[in-house]
């Protein structure tokens, strides 16, 4: 096996989970027209709720282990971060343990607690046993994670994303086959089909786990030949559970409030938007896109910040342990660099298209349409976010890290119920509100985070003025291009004519967006003149 650096570890990771995402997307049409919109909500209850217990299972000791395994790596104590890696596992399988019993037991009361009082849409009993069925999960993805975090902590990123593409495509298969079989040809109601559905990702999970367990006898063959130095004695069983503790605390809050976003959604949504004259279906369609449907095409842009999150921590851990703030420096810029790069035209490009994406996936839905068109633009500021609050916490930051995902959630608590008042009072549909407050208090985290990297540690980021401003001309050209061909040629009546269009759509906008760019040398800028070349000879494309 071998180790991956910054560059190449950032794109192996995003291309595994762009590919992971893509199969999330190619699955999602069946399984959204044997589910339908209702069973979609189910669907969505019972996966908010798992993911909140799975940050509380894996309590942060996977990203903690990646990051020890890093700093251990760095001051070669081979033998420590072996050890590191063992007890982590032991600590992560009798939590994941708890945490799935708690889930299980308290499922009526979650239950109670989203629908409760509801008419029109699922029952309590039905998003209990969903919750219970994918509950079983957590007996497993713990385990997984930690040795992912074992096997990023040492850089083999490739391993890692291969793993998740085979959790992937195992998930899919249960889901596809599970639910067809269930309701298409035994003709049970659509619930059993949600329950088999949620199962798929504890299968998924093992498989992976099994995958990555045989490929990690190698690594772990290698460490244990390794003699412990003299430095390592003092690092005892005792002081290494601290560190993991110390370590995974962050962690586990930056997760938690993360996913609180849609816990807050979950909680408050659905019966908030009643309360003001909106039928249950609609209530029901809207936390569906936002947790669900919508986010699930989300995710191909977000892959990108993820992917970049997944090469950032063993990197900026190296460079932080060796003192090197101008290096974290420079990876921040980059980072954002190849994010704003890319997800800006994706981001705005989908959202353009909203109408024919949504067609193929989902069928003809001008609610979902409309709730998607402005959800998907979201995903610039959160990934933007997401790779900040990783450079903090690998720099051991963790107030700052803590502090805006803090103030991002507190933000998110207070105003998401009185902005769907607010929008409706001034003429607007309050189902929009929840995706407008997201953007708001994540950006405002964003610069807040920002500001105090800058104050505390003198990071500068003059040079991202210049080059958004570049992006952003690659933009309007691409959008009027679009807006043009719009006059020419637009054809939604069918899933294949739609499909015609996005293909269309996204080479004119494609090719007018890295024309534009091409002039102003932004992709030697992000990728430097080495991998443009390779792309270029790749494509066989000669200057």
């Amino acid at each position: 096996m071998k180790k991956n650096n910054f560059i190449d570890g950032a794109i192996i990771s995003t291309i595994s989970l762009i590919i992971c995402k893509i199969l999330g997307l190619i699955y999602v049409i069946p399984f959204y027209k044997i589910i339908g919109t209702e069973g979609g909500a189910l669907y969505s209850y019972a996966y908010s709720i798992y993911a909140m217990f799975l940050n509380l299972s894996t309590v942060g000791i996977p990203s903690a282990i990646a990051k020890i395994i890093s700093e251990y790596d760095t001051l070669n104590y081979q033998s420590s971060k072996l050890n590191a890696y063992r007890i982590a596992s032991k600590l992560l399988n009798i939590v994941g343990i708890i945490s799935f019993i708690i889930m299980f037991t308290f499922a009526p009361n979650l239950a109670n607690s989203i629908i409760g009082g509801v008419e029109g849409g699922n029952s309590v009993e039905n998003v209990t046993t969903a919750i219970r069925v994918v509950s079983t999960a957590l007996l497993i993805v713990p385990r997984l994670s930690i040795v992912k975090g074992y096997f990023q902590g040492n850089k083999y990123l490739t391993e890692s994303s291969l793993s998740a593409i085979i959790e992937q495509l195992i998930r899919i298969i249960v889901i596809i086959v599970g639910s067809f079989v269930t309701v298409k040809i035994f003709n049970l109601p659509v619930e059993y089909a949600v329950y088999i559905a949620t199962f798929g990702a504890t299968i998924g999970a093992l498989s992976a786990y099994i995958y990555l367990k045989i490929k990690s006898k190698d690594v772990i063959k290698k460490d244990e030949k390794v003699v412990k130095t003299k430095e390592e004695e003092q690092l005892t069983t005792k002081v290494i559970i601290k560190k993991i503790i110390v370590y995974a605390i962050p962690f586990v809050i930056m997760a938690l409030l993360q996913s609180a976003y849609n816990v807050v959604d979950t909680f408050t949504l659905v019966k908030t938007l009643t309360k003001l004259g909106y039928e249950t279906s609609v209530a029901e369609t809207t936390i569906g896109v936002m947790t669900t449907w919508g986010s699930k095409l989300n995710m191909i842009v977000i892959s990108l910040s993820i992917g970049l999150t997944g090469s950032l921590i063993p990197n900026v851990v190296g460079s932080y342990t060796k003192g090197d703030f101008k290096d974290i420096n420079d990876k921040l810029n980059l980072s954002f660099k190849m994010l704003l790069f890319t997800t800006i035209p994706m981001a705005f490009g989908m959202s353009f298209l909203s109408e024919v994406v949504w067609h193929v996936f989902y069928g003809i839905d001008e609610l979902s349409v409309n709730i998607f068109t402005i959800y998907i633009l979201q995903v610039i500021v959160y990934g933007l976010f997401t790779t900040i609050t990783t450079i903090t916490q690998s720099m051991n930051q963790t107030k700052i890290t803590i502090g805006c995902l803090f103030t991002s959630f507190i933000l998110k608590f207070i105003l998401n119920i009185p902005a769907m008042h607010l929008f409706k009072t001034i003429g607007i549909p309050s189902y929009y509100a929840p995706t407008v407050v997201d953007a708001f208090v994540v950006f405002t985290s964003l610069l807040l985070a920002l500001f105090i990297l800058k104050k505390k540690f003198k990071f500068e980021y003059k040079e991202l003025l210049p080059f958004i401003l570049k992006i952003l001309l690659g933009l309007i050209a691409m959008l009027i291009s679009l807006t043009l061909l719009k006059l020419v040629y637009y054809n939604n009546d069918t899933v294949f004519t739609a499909i015609i269009t996005i293909i269309l759509y996204t080479i004119v906008g494609a090719f007018i967006y890295f024309l534009v760019i091409n002039k102003f040398k932004l992709l030697e800028n992000v990728f430097g003149n080495d991998y443009k070349s390779k792309l270029l000879k790749r494509i066989k494309i000669r200057r």
